[in-house]
């Protein structure tokens, strides 16, 4: 009977060991953070690694992660400075530096950085039009991380980055927006098509000019080469008759011959008659009278 009572008693005295080794021995995981309470008040912060506790005095706190974490805020309803409701989506990047600060200083750091983004946002927004809105995000998103980073710094908790998910105005706004770039692209299309024409009737205007200066160039060329071999020709003719020195009478002769040829063209309405060709004409006609009259005779 009494040893059965000592086993029962070294039972219970093994399992209250094993109980406050479990309560002693604690594990941090990496990246994590362990806040230590004794008898109630902050002792100390346990970092990554194996740590001893007093059972029943010291108390372990819910980890806190030190890596970055990402929120994401639904979309709360801004008004612009032209009195427009729109409806913003945000994304925030932070990252708890102080586990006791982020513990003892504020009661849910989450709740709080969303409420101060949101009202950093309305303040931003608030003095910004639609237009610098939607075409402003990296501005906003500057503007934002500043005040959120120095609001929650006493918290231990950096923001790294603030983004705008999504920037949502309302329907009409949209259609009329939508109506407007449709007008834009329907006028640079417009612009577009007319530069085009305008393009292809200078190009076709100065095809056309080159073309006529070309042929007129040709022309002229032509007309040149003309008168060239005409001059020539006639160079060549009155030398093969001085150096045969012709007989007028034999110069009139091919002049008779000539004549029908030139009367051949419809502008020759007047013929000029070199002196030379009337004396030799004379020559000849007195030649064939001489004759006639010898014949007479």
């Amino acid at each position: 009977m009494e040893l059965t009572a000592g086993l029962i008693v070294l039972a219970v005295i093994a399992l209250l060991v094993v109980f406050v080794l479990f309560r002693s021995v604690r594990i941090v995981p990496q990246a994590r953070a362990g806040i230590v309470e004794r008898l109630g008040r902050y002792h100390r912060t346990l970092d990554a690694g194996l740590a001893l506790l007093i059972p029943f005095i010291d108390r372990l706190r819910p980890l806190v992660d030190l890596r970055e974490q990402v929120v994401s805020f639904p979309p709360q309803p801004v008004i612009t400075e032209d009195n427009l409701v729109v409806s913003i989506d945000t994304v925030v990047y932070y990252q708890v530096t102080d586990a006791k600060a982020a513990t003892y200083e504020i009661a849910n750091f989450i709740t709080g950085i969303e409420q101060l983004t949101v009202t950093t946002l309305r303040n931003v927004i608030g003095g910004m039009s639609l237009e610098d809105t939607l075409t402003s995000r990296d501005q906003i998103n500057a503007q934002l991380r500043v005040v959120l980073d120095e609001a929650t710094g006493k918290w231990g908790i950096r923001v790294n980055r603030v983004e705008l998910k999504a920037i949502d105005p309302p329907g009409t706004i949209q259609e009329a927006m939508e109506k407007q770039m449709r007008a834009e692209r329907d006028r640079r299309a417009a612009i577009l098509t007319a530069e085009g024409v305008k393009q292809s009737q200078i190009l076709t205007a100065e095809g056309e000019k080159q073309g006529s200066i070309l042929r007129a160039e040709g022309e002229k060329q032509s007309q040149i080469l003309r008168a060239e071999g005409q001059s020539k020709a006639i160079e060549t003719v009155f030398k093969a008759i001085h150096e045969g020195d012709a007989d007028p009478k034999l110069l009139a002769y091919q002049y008779l011959q000539v004549l029908p040829q030139i009367a051949q063209g419809d502008a020759n309405k007047v013929w000029i008659i070199p002196s030379e060709f009337a004396q030799a004409l004379g020559h000849f006609g007195s030649a064939l009278g001489g004759g006639d009259g010898k014949t007479g005779r």
